[in-house]
């Protein structure tokens, strides 16, 4: 199969529904994930990165996100109470053609909906269009200090393959060190199978939020 990049279209799942991102989804991706919780891991820069106002969001979110370089999503719920609300981002982008090589980051979520099966059933989706469209290995990453992002890491199936020490400065002005993980495109039947068996867990019951952001 011919390795290449893939189309930036809607896909949809049974819970989620990711949606090519754009300048008018970045008001509700505000309010979904402009949270202390979602910046204290690493994402953005960690902690100090954290957007204050809707219009710094919109600065941070043009810089940090790889439009026209990656495809990035934005993913809203389907059925149930919240039908429709955006709850996150993800992107697949890095595309690496000659070796076959993507990778699925710059993904957060409102924390209302972290254990869900959101993240599994966006992973699936976003996991298959990459291997559908050729790729061999997809990367994903993760501050290393960031246990809880890591933990949801290795639930997708994914393999540790190393820590990149001094990889890259946080917001505050320290330094990061990124824990690297992958999927191989022979990995991904086992993969996908448990993917859609945590999903099938969830029965036809539609995605409720926990707790309060």
């Amino acid at each position: 199969m011919t390795t290449a990049r893939p189309p930036l279209s809607v896909l949809n799942g049974r819970f989620v529904t990711l949606e090519p991102l754009t300048d008018n989804h970045l008001p509700e991706l505000f309010e979904a994930i402009a949270h202390p919780q979602v910046f204290a891991g690493g994402y953005g820069g960690g902690p100090a990165g954290l957007p204050a106002t809707l219009t710094e969001f919109c600065a941070f979110a043009r810089a940090y996100y790889p439009f026209g370089a990656g495809n990035p999503y934005a993913i809203r719920l389907r059925g149930g109470a919240h039908d429709g609300v955006l709850v996150g981002t993800s992107t697949l982008g890095d595309f690496e053609l000659a070796d076959e090589a993507a990778h699925i980051g710059w993904t957060a979520y409102d924390p209302r909906v972290w254990g869900t099966a959101v993240n599994p059933e966006a992973k699936l989706l976003l996991l298959g269009l990459a291997f559908d469209s050729g790729f061999g290995r997809v990367k994903i990453q993760a501050d290393a200090a960031n246990e809880r992002s890591r933990a949801a890491i290795l639930r997708l199936g994914a393999t540790l393959e190393g820590i990149l020490r001094h990889e890259r400065r946080r917001a505050d002005g320290s330094w990061r060190d990124t824990a690297i993980y992958s999927i191989l495109v022979e990995e991904w039947p086992e993969v996908r199978q448990a993917l859609e068996a945590r999903i099938a867990a969830q029965g036809e019951r539609p995605v409720l939020y926990r707790g309060v952001p």
